[in-house]
């Protein structure tokens, strides 16, 4: 069980990393965009979901772990994204 915990410690330091990255795209996108209204695309966002899903399917990711995952990410990503556009 130690070896497990372990390896499941290295992987979520490798999600952290990749988030952060993810991160950095969204504060690029409010740099981007001329309009807070454009910050959240309700289609992007179904788009991305399903995208996400597919992928789930292939790679054998439970859609009940994927899916809400995901919408979580989006909307923190979106606050986040809201946040850095009121900053600029």
């Amino acid at each position: 069980m130690p070896e497990l915990r372990a390896a499941i410690d290295v992987l979520d330091a490798r999600l952290v990393a990749l988030l952060a990255v993810r991160q950095s795209y969204m504060d690029r996108a409010a740099i981007l965009k001329t309009a807070r209204d454009q910050v959240r695309d309700p289609a992007r966002v179904e788009d991305v979901v399903s995208r996400v899903l597919a992928e789930a399917q292939k790679v054998g990711l439970s859609p009940a772990i994927a899916e809400p995952v995901w919408r979580t990410l989006i909307e923190q990503s979106i606050r986040h994204e809201f946040e850095a556009f009121d900053r600029r």
